[in-house]
C-alpha cells in the first residue's frame, strides 16, 4: 500500500509548526525549506513569503479546540469544565518535549507590528477568552469578561512558568486560583 506524500504547502505548513517551536519564528527560512524538502518557489506561491507562511501556521494551529475537549470531558457543569482546563494544562506541561505557547513566543519574538502573525494570534486569544467567558455565563458568574480575562492570564502565566520551572506543576497552583476565583467571584 502506497502513501500519498502531502503536497507542498502541507509540508511547509508542518515544518515550519515543528522547526518554530524548536527554534522559535525567527529561524531561518532555509530551516524550513530543507526540513519541508521543498523549493523556495513554493514557499513564495504558497504563502508570499515567510511571513504569510508563519501566519498562515499559526492559524491553522490554534487549538482551543484542545480546551474545549478538555472541558467536554469532564462533562456538563461549568465549574468542573473550567478545572478541567489546569489539570490537561498540567500534562501538556510536565511533557519533556513542550516548549511553551507557541502563540505567546511569536508574538514577543515579531517586533514588527504589522507582521500578519500579530492579528492572528490575537484573534486566537480572543477565542480563548470567549470560550472561557461563555463557561462563566453558564456558571451565573456576576463578571464573565473580567473573569475570563483571570482565567486567561492565569493559562498564559502557566504556559510561560511550566518553561522553567514546569516540576513546580504550576498548572496547579493556577487551578487553585480559579477555584478560588469561581467558589468566591468578585472578591
Amino acid at each position: 500500500m502506497q502513501t500519498t506524500r502531502p503536497g507542498p504547502r502541507e509540508r511547509l505548513l508542518d515544518a515550519a509548526r515543528d522547526v518554530t517551536y524548536a527554534h522559535g519564528v525567527t529561524v531561518g527560512v532555509d530551516a524550513i525549506l530543507q526540513r519541508a524538502d521543498v523549493a523556495r518557489r513554493s514557499l513564495y506561491q504558497h504563502f508570499g513569503g515567510k511571513d504569510g507562511l508563519i501566519a498562515e501556521m499559526l492559524r491553522e494551529t490554534s487549538n482551543e479546540y484542545r480546551y474545549r475537549e478538555t472541558m467536554d470531558a469532564a462533562g456538563d457543569d461549568p465549574r468542573t469544565r473550567l478545572l478541567a482546563v489546569f489539570d490537561e494544562l498540567d500534562r501538556v506541561t510536565s511533557r519533556p518535549e513542550f516548549r511553551g505557547c507557541r502563540f505567546t513566543s511569536a508574538e514577543l519574538a515579531l517586533a514588527d507590528p504589522d507582521h500578519p502573525a500579530h492579528a492572528e494570534i490575537r484573534a486566537y486569544k480572543e477565542r480563548m477568552h470567549e470560550m472561557f467567558r461563555a463557561e462563566l455565563v453558564r456558571l451565573g458568574h456576576p463578571d464573565p469578561d473580567t473573569g475570563a480575562t483571570q482565567i486567561l492570564v492565569l493559562v498564559d502565566g502557566v504556559l510561560a512558568h511550566a518553561v522553567t520551572r514546569a516540576d513546580s506543576h504550576p498548572a496547579l497552583a493556577a487551578k487553585g486560583l480559579v477555584a478560588l476565583m469561581l467558589d468566591r467571584p468578585g472578591r
